[in-house]
This record gives structure tokens, sequence and C-alpha cells, in this order.
């Protein structure tokens, strides 16, 4: 995992930020090298990330059971409250070669970068109050898994390619 990977995510976001906007060896901080109406039109735009998971061989099932009992009732529920404004769920059609196989993507789409961080452990405890076993669910949904990454994306308009 890379040292961003392991920041908190508003340390990461300001990382991310920086990169873009100037040194965080600067003096001053990325906020204040960007002008204040890139920041809030990046702040308000729709996030999208994309979660993939390829599962170990005939587990995909067992996999799928467990991720609909937990991450897709808190998507719902983040959807409820205005968090997530749609989230889709994929599978393949057809297969292809191990390198390259995956067995479930899922798009989200957030407000804003903000409502990324919406409150899930919140959201779990009160959806979920035998904590015991949605970790033991949980740690066996991800037993299962072989690959999987988390990727913010975004739509690109095929005139600017922005």
């Amino acid at each position: 995992m890379s040292r961003i990977g392991k920041l908190p995510f508003a340390t990461g976001v300001l990382c991310v930020f920086a990169s873009l906007f100037g040194s965080v060896s600067q003096p001053h901080s990325a906020a204040q090298a960007a002008p204040a109406s890139v920041l809030a039109r990046a702040a308000e735009k729709p996030y999208i990330v994309e979660w993939v998971y390829r599962v170990k061989w005939g587990h995909q099932q067992e996999f799928f059971d467990i991720f609909k009992k937990y991450q897709v009732v808190i998507l719902e529920k983040e959807k409820q409250v205005g968090c997530v404004t749609d989230y889709s769920i994929y599978a393949p059609s057809l297969h292809t070669g191990e390198e390259s196989r995956w067995d479930y993507r899922v798009i989200i789409v957030y407000k804003n970068m903000a409502a990324h961080e919406c409150g899930e452990t919140l959201l779990m405890k009160q959806l979920f109050p035998d904590q015991a076993t949605l970790r033991e669910e949980e740690h066996r949904r991800w037993e299962i898994i072989t690959v999987h990454w988390d990727l913010p994306i975004h739509v690109v308009d095929p005139k600017t390619g922005e």
C-alpha cells in the first residue's frame, strides 16, 4: 500500500490538492495556492469511485451474499441521506484470462468529495448492532477476495479530453 493510502482521508485530499496546485514544501498551504473558485468547484463536483473485486474461484455467490448484506445496505442508506447520488453493480457476462479477470465492479457516484466520507462507520453501527457478526462476515468476505482496488474515476469529455 502506498504511503498516501495509510493517511487519513483529509490528509490524502490535501496531498492530492498540493500536488495539483503547488508543492507541499511551500510555506503556504495548497488551499492558499489555488484560487478559491477552483477549490469550490472541485468540492461540489460529483465524486465517482470504482470498487473492483476478483474473488477466489467458486466463491462468487458467497462474496456477493455478504456484500449485499452489508455494503449494499450501507450504499442504500448513504443514498437515502444524500451522500450517494447513484451506484451500479456490474458483473461480466463472459470470461477473460485470469490476469484480467474481475467478478464485480461497483461504480459509486457521491454528491461530492466530502460526501465520500459520509460516516460509513457510524451508519454501520446504526444499521448493524451485532458488530461481532458484522466483523466476522466482512472478514470472511475479505478472505475470499484475491484482488481489490478502489479507484476515483471521472467522466472524460470527448471534445476536450478533460
